[in-house]
């Protein structure tokens, strides 16, 4: 039986971050979980945010060789 909400969607953006959509709540790798309040988020896949699980864009800023994907 579905409790009528459709699966996440989930985009790994090239050398970026792994946007999300439809996502009620959010994981992260020590298990703590986050309310998402919002259609689409972006997550971390640098390791180099300031607010982890969230992207803040620093993958940006890191040499093409180090962004996720390299």
């Amino acid at each position: 039986m579905s409790d009528g909400f459709a699966a996440p969607q989930v985009v790994l953006c090239p050398g970026g971050p792994m946007l999300v959509r439809g996502a009620r709540t959010i994981q992260d790798a020590e298990g703590d979980l986050h309310d998402v309040d919002r259609p689409l988020v972006a997550l971390c896949r640098c390791q180099k945010t300031s607010a982890p699980p969230w992207c803040d864009a620093t993958h940006k800023l890191l040499p093409p060789e180090r962004r996720p994907d390299a």
